[in-house]
């Protein structure tokens, strides 16, 4: 049997709390520095809540280290990894290479022994087996695995390393090669590999050819679907995938908790079988009906897992549409109507979005609801015929707030009576799920229950409630000589004291693969020379890639701005996407493309050997 585990998103603490009672197994989260998103820092107090809320239910907890560094930050991120260690994580996330020998050497004669282990971050743009093997070589115990790949790459990768492999599931998808894209940094001066992107990939650009003649006018023609494989898990289970990762750090809660709750759910009757078993313990009741429909999204896509190309690109909008609802039908001073999908209720203060005449996508909220008729402030480009979308559904918000989900360490309680020296005895004997044994004999008084059906109801119905994070249920009572009388406050005694010394136990978590203080005898980088899409910004990262082989080195992209390189390279293209590929499609070769964002050009390149596409400064 293989375990699987369920990784969700947090933004803070509180986001994380509610991932876990969801159902998550994992959780990822930054610190207040070195995460790739700069808006979703934590302190290492609130990571060390965050850790004890966790371990109860053997959730782990996991810390995004996943920026390059710069020399002078080297020591910052070694005392980070110390504290987060102490502070309770269970593995920390890594993009730069420099981490690895920090590790194990420590820095400027600073040496404790880092006994965390090592996952590589999907910005190691990890998407071959020899990359896969180069990684575990160094010692990582996980690899999370570039997003673009097909089930096939994925079992050609879990062929060549025996450590645990990572896949998102569920989320936003960059369009480029994870930790690969320079636009930002380019434009702007905030590298994506320092945690600041300024999400250029959104924006919209009008694409031209070689003459000017603009072919598209105003799309985000770089901006992809979200990624939904809720379908999907047994078959990304099968080829080898242990943890399904969600997307989301800069998330609200009630994205987070209603993608997690969707997924846990999923995950619950993929693993109702004698091949798995979930990362954690616990079981989440009550709460909300869980629909990822309702939630952001751009459009969902499965992109490229069956090794074929589809629709993928969100060109009209790089927000969230959200859920087509139907199409307007008139408008009137200071309403419209609509003629509603099956299914489809309005409530007041919904969101909605449309494509306006123009090809704009525009909002509006809903004042007032009834019926099909929405009383809102009408905006001039809304038209009769207008396809309705609604991005926010008051309704199912204000359910998941309210309807919050509860999750409970599973117990057995079996119950024996005998009396003894005129004194009747109870030994309640407790197992949780995770095999914490707790014990304890209580005297019961002298008097044997009168009504001996209703006591052992009594039992049943009171001792099995929950306590804490506890539920309890009795699984056997054993009571030859009959059951003694006892009142209801001192059965939920015993409940309460059962919970006591369970808690008392540390709970027995399903153990976390941990190689990151195996060192290799000789690790071999898979190329004579490191590039800049190595990322190497500082002088650790480059004494490892020396070691391990290379005998050049270049410096990270951030650091040279170097002429001519590749700001994008993506198994995405806007060819293909326009029905212009001449290989697939077999339309005529439209020459030279170019993107044009504000007097910004970019020039395509289209490696068709590869299928893939190059985006370079025009």
């Amino acid at each position: 049997m293989r375990h699987l585990e369920l990784l969700a998103p947090a933004r803070d603490i509180k986001i994380g709390i509610a991932a876990i009672d969801c159902g998550a197994d994992a959780v990822y989260i930054a610190g207040p520095q070195f995460g790739a998103r700069q808006a979703a820092g934590n302190s290492v107090e609130d990571i060390r809540s965050l850790c004890e809320y966790a371990h109860k239910f053997g959730v782990k907890i996991f810390i995004t280290l996943n920026t390059i560094l710069y020399d002078s930050e080297l020591e910052a991120a070694y005392r980070f990894m110390l504290d987060v260690q102490e502070a309770g994580a269970d593995a920390i996330i890594v993009q730069d290479l420099a981490v690895v020998k920090l590790a194990r050497e420590g820095h400027n004669g600073i040496f404790k022994p880092l006994r965390i282990p090592l996952h590589a971050s999907t910005q190691c743009s990890i998407r071959t087996p020899e990359q896969a093997r180069f990684l575990e070589s160094l010692g990582f115990s996980r690899l999370i695995l570039e997003r673009e790949l097909s089930l096939e790459q994925i079992r050609a990768i879990r062929k060549a390393v025996s450590c645990e492999l990572e896949f998102f599931v569920h989320g936003a998808i960059c369009v480029c090669y994870n930790g690969q894209c320079y636009l930002s940094e380019m434009i702007a001066g905030r590298s994506a590999n320092r945690g600041a992107c300024i999400q250029a990939c959104r924006s919209k650009y009008d694409l031209t050819d070689a003459s000017g003649k603009v072919l598209v006018r105003d799309k985000a023609l770089l901006s992809l679907k979200d990624y939904n494989l809720r379908g999907r898990l047994r078959e990304l289970a099968d080829a080898g995938i242990t943890s399904f990762k969600i997307e989301g750090r800069l998330k609200n809660e009630s994205y987070v908790r209603n993608v997690v709750r969707d997924y846990s759910v999923a995950l619950d009757r993929l693993v109702d079988t004698d091949e798995y078993y979930r990362g954690s313990f616990g079981s989440v009741t009550g709460g909300f009906t869980p629909d990822t429909r309702k939630t952001f999204n751009r459009g969902y896509t499965e992109l490229f897992l069956d090794g074929r190309r589809g629709k993928w690109a969100a060109m009209d909008a790089a927000k969230s549409m959200g859920e087509h609802i139907g199409t307007v039908t008139s408008i009137g001073r200071g309403y419209l109507e609509i003629r509603l999908c099956k299914g489809v209720s309005l409530n007041n203060g919904d969101g909605f979005s449309f494509v306006s005449r123009h090809g704009k996508v525009e909002g509006f909220r809903a004042d007032v609801c009834t019926g099909n008729t929405v009383r809102c402030k009408i905006l001039p480009s809304l038209s009769v015929g207008a396809e309705i979308y609604r991005n926010i559904n008051a309704a199912f918000e204000k359910e998941i707030e309210r309807q919050a989900c509860t999750r409970e360490i599973n117990v057995s309680v079996r119950l024996k009576t005998y009396p003894e020296n005129g004194t009747w005895k109870i030994h309640a004997y407790a197992t949780s799920e995770d095999c914490r044994i707790a014990e304890i004999i209580l005297d019961a008084g002298e008097q044997k229950a009168d009504n001996q059906e209703r006591m052992q109801a009594m039992l049943h119905s009171q001792i099995g409630k929950s306590s804490g994070h506890y539920r309890f249920a009795v699984s056997e009572i054993d009571a030859p000589e009959g059951l003694p009388f006892m009142s209801s406050s001192a059965l939920n005694n015993i409940r309460r004291t059962l919970a006591e010394k369970i808690d008392s136990m540390p709970l027995i978590a399903r153990p976390l693969l941990n190689r990151s203080l195996d060192i290799p005898e000789t690790p071999a980088f898979p190329s004579s020379e490191a590039t800049y899409k190595q990322n190497v910004s500082n002088r650790l990262s480059k004494e490892l890639y020396h070691a391990t082989g290379a005998s050049s080195v270049e410096k990270a992209y951030e650091l040279t701005h170097s002429p001519g390189a590749e700001l994008m390279r993506t198994k995405y293209c806007i060819r293909h996407e326009l029905g212009m590929c001449p290989v697939h499609q077999k339309a005529a070769d439209s020459g030279p493309l170019f993107l044009l964002n504000n007097g910004r050009k970019l020039a395509l390149h289209f490696d068709c050997a590869s299928c893939e596409m190059v985006v370079k400064e025009g």
